[in-house]
């Protein structure tokens, strides 16, 4: 059992000795600050569970530590000592802010109690969410046994992903819930590859009745409405982004919008060249390729080159729906420098009807964590790769920006054009010197692989993708596999062993959010 971390901050510390003797004696490891703003760089560095906080102090006070404090930590339990039972007391204990708060002087029994009783409220807590899975575990089972529409596949990942998200410190609920994620992932891709071929058919039909909103169809379902309502729309598309990634967001930016969340899937392959420039034409490949030939070919060799046009097509698509007067603006966001400028001018946004932003840095993270050891080495799994991406979010010029945004009137609309699934098994493809790149799909011609870890189409037009003189098929994998080579097998294996990709059919990859955003003030 780990020792319980207390932190206690006050600026009368020396006088508390006796009190933290009292507390190590009885098993708890207690440091000691004297200000506000050394324990909000401890909580920044550590983790503790239970933070004791003295509310009047010099500088930055109690309540000011405690805003930041759950700004970096919100879930930390936070004990205000205070010298009175004021009512504000009350109303953050209320509110959740703090978890409780005891009156000067204190004595070390009572401290040792409160402690006591926050420690078990957590332990509890985390009992009883293993106990609610573990109840949850066989009905899931059955459900993955059964015919899933893609409204229920939205559910079941939404509800693996809250247990994943809830589940600490309990090993072995959580070594069950990764092999029930790993059964779920294996069975959504049968469901893909059975479903996917009709969802396009019935997009040809000009059909939508038991299929889901696909990328093509994000910015007439869910962005145009929103021009209707005569107010500026700011339009994020987050490259790379996850549902869990969003999650992580969403906590932040819970104290300063209204949001309504819904989903859309991802169209095969799961790749920008493809999903991103499908949200911007509102087009399946096949027909962009169709409409723009040139600009197709020109990226056949370079297929980042593809997504160069993302800005006439949005305004090709407003265009086609009559809306050609609406007052667009484009920002494509790579590095710090673009970020940076963005955050400085965002009030300029609200002066257009809509503008559209492209965000590549989590695009960025998932691809230098292939490159980088340091990277590897702070992100080793799917929750330390969330909280790094918190990490990054909570101190980046992106949350400066929506924060500025909530004292605008205006909707902001937050999506992405796919996931990105961790990659840790391999699996062999057979193909020509014409065969493309990528590491979870593959297009050229006479392509072989393992039929249980990938999508085979034949027939690409079917699939909404285009075909040329150099393809003729494509290969989509499946749950967590990438593709290799047989050439060099075991090196590219241990290359790209653990490495985010994306292009493949999974639910991270997929099943996507679109949050609709309203400033609360």
């Amino acid at each position: 059992m780990t020792t319980p971390r207390i932190l206690w901050a006050d600026d009368e510390i020396d006088l508390l000795r006796p009190h933290i003797l009292f507390l190590e004696t009885k098993g708890y490891d207690v440091t000691s600050v004297s200000n506000g703003n050394d324990a909000v760089e401890k909580v920044k560095e550590n983790r503790y569970d239970v933070v004791l906080l003295d509310e009047q102090m010099p500088g930055m006070d109690g309540l000011q530590t405690l805003a930041e404090i759950k700004r970096s930590s919100p879930e930390v339990p936070v004990v205000m000592v205070t010298k009175s039972e004021e009512e504000h007391l009350m109303e953050e204990a209320l509110g959740g802010q703090i978890s409780d708060y005891l009156t000067k002087p204190v004595n070390p029994s009572q401290i040792l109690l409160t402690i006591k009783r926050l420690l078990d409220r957590a332990r509890l807590r985390t009992e009883k969410v293993s106990q609610d899975y573990l109840q949850r575990f066989n009905q899931i089972t059955m459900a993955l046994m059964n015919p899933l529409d893609h409204d229920e596949w939205v559910d079941i990942y939404q509800e693996l992903l809250r247990y994943d998200l809830a589940l600490e410190g309990d090993e072995n609920a959580r070594q069950i819930l990764e092999d029930q994620y790993q059964e779920a992932n294996r069975t959504f891709g049968r469901f893909i590859e059975d479903q996917y071929e009709d969802w396009i058919a019935e997009v040809d039909n000009g059909e939508d009745d038991d299929r889901p909103v696909l990328s093509h169809e994000v910015i007439p379902t869910f962005v145009l409405p929103a021009l209707e309502q005569k107010r500026p729309v700011i339009f994020f598309v987050i490259d790379c982004m996850r549902y869990d990634q969003w999650l992580e967001f969403e906590k932040l930016l819970y104290p300063l919008f209204d949001m309504e969340k819904r989903f859309h899937y991802s169209i095969l392959p799961t790749a920008t060249p493809y999903s991103r420039n499908a949200i911007f034409s509102g087009l399946l490949p096949r027909d962009i390729a169709r409409r723009y030939p040139r600009i197709w070919a020109d990226g056949e060799d370079d297929e980042h080159s593809r997504n160069r046009h993302e800005e006439p097509f949005l305004q090709d698509l407003l265009k086609h729906r009559h809306l050609g007067d609406v007052r667009v603006r484009y920002e494509k966001l790579i590095g710090k420098d673009d970020g940076r400028a963005f955050a400085q001018h965002i009030t300029d946004y609200v002066q257009s009807d809509l503008s559209a932003i492209v965000v590549n840095f989590v695009d960025i993270l998932a691809h230098s964590r292939a490159d980088s050891d340091v990277l590897k080495e702070l992100a080793p799994d799917e929750r330390a790769y969330r909280a790094l991406t918190r990490t990054w979010f909570e101190h980046s010029w992106l949350y400066q920006a929506f924060r500025d945004l909530a004292q605008e009137d205006c909707t902001v609309i937050i999506t992405t054009d796919h996931g990105a699934v961790r990659s840790l098994h391999a699996t062999k493809v057979i193909g020509d010197r014409h065969t493309s790149t990528a590491l979870r799909y593959k297009y050229g011609r006479n392509l072989k692989a393992e039929d249980k870890h990938a999508i085979f189409i034949k027939d690409p037009e079917a699939y909404g993708l285009p075909t040329d003189h150099m393809t003729t098929n494509y290969i989509i994998a499946k749950e967590d596999y990438y593709f290799v080579y047989p050439t060099n097998y075991h090196r590219y294996l241990n290359l790209y062993k653990d490495s985010m990709q994306h292009g493949g059919a999974s639910m991270e990859e997929m099943i996507l959010p679109v949050i609709t955003m309203r400033p609360k003030r």
